[in-house]
């Protein structure tokens, strides 16, 4: 897992060079024949990258997003009218059984279809009409990590061809900002010995970085079965607060821009409650956050023009969360490549 963190800048940018001329043919057809809706279908760590583009695409092209429930194409069988919209399936393997169902339902209709996979031969970039190569190499690791940074990437080429305004200029950086916040795997390495004994906890963000809230909760589930709850910080403060007491484990994303003032209310609120709270955020933060314990990107990650401000911090904000699960992994004993009961590839119905 470890090593496969590590390979996340290179495999951004194999991603991104490899798939610039596919998103530009994808463009070309959107402007075209511009979709009403964008449905998102995912399992898994996918189903959280989705969940990324839930919010990305939205607040950067205007489009409705709707995150699909494919149980009610393959267990209740419900007829959809799918034409005029945009489909995303996504899926590491390309196997998903009921990911690439919601698929060939919507081709069948009609429906502009992409599939975000790992595997160019797989079930997946065959049903897609525009199957979109995440090039993260073979990841062995039942964790996934490279593979959720690189269909990250993919959204925002989605969202690019959607006409947001996204510079590719810009997503070209984003290599660089990884390889910056790898820097941070020391201090994190040391960091997470101090929760050795966790077993519980609950992890927040909002806005673009709500997905990684999701990410971050599912890797302490998979490679430390720690119970980690997932919240919007919106949510967190409309009743799941009340669990909260004198050193629980509370782990906030924290980046500048339209959460940031939300994001301070609540780090006071916990610390209030004299919780154990640790801050993933970027160094130009630290005077507002009162000496609460931080994950500070050395980089400042705010692009001029870019709006929101936030718009490319998912992707290097959820390295330091990585590394951490990882880390504490480790330091309980457990082998993140393999955790019990649980296989890299799940198929479901």
């Amino acid at each position: 897992m470890l090593e496969e963190i590590r390979q996340q800048p290179a495999a951004l940018e194999r991603t991104l060079k490899s798939q610039l001329a596919r998103v530009e043919r994808l463009k070309a057809r959107l402007d075209r024949d511009k979709p009403q809706l964008v449905m998102l279908a995912a399992r898994g760590t996918s189903d959280n990258a989705a969940l990324f583009g839930r919010y990305l695409l939205p607040i950067t092209t205007g489009m409705p997003v709707s995150l699909a429930a494919p149980s009610i194409f393959t267990l209740y069988g419900a007829k959809l009218d799918l034409r005029h919209t945009l489909t995303i399936g996504v899926s590491q393997s390309g196997e998903s059984t009921d990911i690439n169902m919601v698929l060939e339902r919507a081709r069948a209709q009609g429906a502009i279809t992409i599939g975000i996979t790992n595997e160019s031969a797989s079930s997946m970039a065959k049903i897609a009409e525009y199957p979109f190569l995440v090039r993260a190499g073979a990841e062995r690791s039942v964790a996934a990590t490279k593979t959720y940074t690189s269909q990250l990437l993919t959204f925002y080429l989605i969202a690019y061809a959607l006409g947001a305004r996204l510079s590719l200029d810009d997503l070209r950086r984003l290599p660089e900002w990884t390889e910056q916040a790898l820097r941070l795997e020391p201090e994190i390495a040391a960091l997470s010995e101090r929760y050795r004994f966790m077993e519980r906890a609950a992890v927040v963000g909002r806005g673009l970085n709500y997905a990684n809230a999701f990410e971050f909760g599912l890797k302490l589930m998979e490679t430390s079965y720690i119970v980690a709850e997932r919240f919007s910080s919106a949510d967190f403060l409309h009743g799941p607060i009340a669990m909260v007491e004198r050193s629980f484990p509370m782990f906030l994303f924290a980046p500048p821009g339209p959460t940031w003032p939300s994001t301070i209310q609540m780090i006071e609120r916990l610390r209030q409650l004299k919780a154990e709270t640790l801050v993933i955020t970027e160094k130009r933060n630290l005077s507002e956050l009162g000496g609460t314990r931080c994950i500070c990107l050395p980089m400042k990650l705010a692009v001029r023009g870019a709006k929101p401000e936030e718009v490319y911090t998912p992707i290097p904000y959820i390295v330091p969360a990585q590394l951490f699960a990882a880390s504490l992994a480790a330091c309980k004993g457990f082998n993140p490549d393999h955790p019990r009961t649980i296989s890299k590839v799940t198929q479901t119905m």
